[in-house]
């Protein structure tokens, strides 16, 4: 298996557990109240909500990480296109970050 599917299937393991959130408001109430353990943010995201969402994560010390597509971010939870997410347990967000952080570019291409 792929990194990319590895990590997209993580994403989605991690919705079924129900430590996964969505939606810019949640995501931000998460991020202030400490229960967000790690951001994930869509690579194509706005940048208006990119700049947002970096500013927050940074006064708050939650670590973030950019990737994948709107596109493959809500395939891999079963949804529509999603932008942000928020990953509410410590080793999800271990799990995640460390498949997110192989994915690069390169391996994509065949």
């Amino acid at each position: 298996m792929k990194t990319a599917n590895k990590a997209l299937s993580r994403l989605g393991l991690a919705t079924r557990a129900g430590k996964l959130i969505s939606g810019e408001e949640i995501v931000l109430k998460a991020i202030r109240s400490g229960e967000a353990k790690l951001v994930l943010l869509a690579g194509d995201a706005s940048d208006n909500t990119r700049k947002k969402i970096t500013d927050k994560c940074n006064s708050y010390g939650v670590p973030m990480l950019v990737g994948f597509t709107r596109f493959e971010l809500g395939s891999a939870v079963g949804k529509p296109e999603r932008v942000l997410f928020a990953v509410t347990d410590r080793g999800f967000a271990d799990m995640l970050s460390a498949g997110w952080n192989q994915h690069s570019e390169v391996e994509n291409i065949e």
